[in-house]
């Protein structure tokens, strides 16, 4: 006998096809998007770099190339019109306060915001001088619920710490470069957007002359290309630097022939070109 409860008439099925096909309607509603996003508001916008040295009284090693990173990235941005602001050896609490009140400010005449972030990190944080602060407290500030003079617009977040202990040794490869680089020793592992310096729980190297790998190629990178290529594959590019033009020497085996990848997180939903 035929469980009733269970059992779905002709007319159903017809009345729950219409259901779904009607549900699904909107993911092709006709309307048209512009693929890039505004970018000629009056202002780029801000550019925020918090930068840590870390004093020995803190207990933390000292960031030697810091300096060196925070000025590079200073005159990187300024150079594509943004209003920079540095702010040097701040507290977890600081922190917090300073991206808080940043998110508060009017930004509705400014195309974009950037955050740059120098310290000593492990996956999800980042130190200020007395204490770690998970990143995603200072990040959620800028949602567009709670900021929103910027939604709908760029929501960079540059990143250059550790992500934890890892020490990438690199692998011997022999394909998918140029013939002059047949035999390439390359790292093993390969809106808000995220540009973290190095792979989720690996360590992320930094000169104490020239500044950190990362730092170093992606304002070289922008000073190229800021005017002529899309931000993610500028991002690519400085992937690409940092894998092929880098590697660790130390007297310290350990420490000695080490790699590093940078990783990009995007939620970007359109593409970003530093000019209109």
């Amino acid at each position: 006998m035929e469980n009733t409860e269970n059992s779905v008439d002709a007319k159903s099925i017809k009345s729950l096809e219409t259901k779904i096909i009607h549900g699904s309607k909107s993911m092709d509603s006709g309307i048209f998007l512009d693929g890039r996003y505004k970018m000629d508001y009056p202002e780029m916008g801000l550019c925020i770099i918090i930068n840590k040295n870390f004093h020995k009284s803190t207990g933390m090693t000292a960031r030697s190339g810091t300096d060196v990173d925070a000025a590079n990235i200073r005159e990187t941005f300024m150079n594509l019109k943004y209003e920079v602001r540095n702010k040097n050896d701040l507290t977890s609490e600081d922190i917090m306060e300073l991206l808080y009140n940043v998110s508060k400010e009017d930004h509705s005449k400014r195309s974009s915001f950037i955050c740059v972030i120098l310290s000593h990190g492990e996956e999800g944080i980042i130190f200020g001088t007395n204490r770690p602060v998970d990143l995603k407290r200072l990040t959620k500030f800028f949602r567009g619920d709670l900021c929103r003079s910027l939604a709908g617009k760029p929501k960079l977040f540059i990143i250059r710490a550790c992500r934890g202990t890892e020490l990438d040794c690199g692998i011997e490869t022999d394909g998918g470069f140029d013939d002059d680089m047949a035999c390439q020793k390359m790292p093993v592992g390969p809106d808000f957007l995220y540009a973290y310096s190095t792979a989720p729980g690996y360590y992320s190297w930094r000169n104490s002359k020239h500044g950190s790998w990362f730092i170093q190629s992606l304002c070289a990178m922008l000073k190229l290309y800021a005017y002529k290529l899309e931000f993610m594959h500028i991002l690519t590019w400085v992937n690409w630097k940092v894998a092929t033009e880098f590697e660790s020497f130390s007297l310290d085996s350990t420490f000695h022939a080490k790699k590093q990848i940078p990783c990009i997180v995007s939620m970007l939903t359109k593409e970003l070109y530093f000019y209109q």
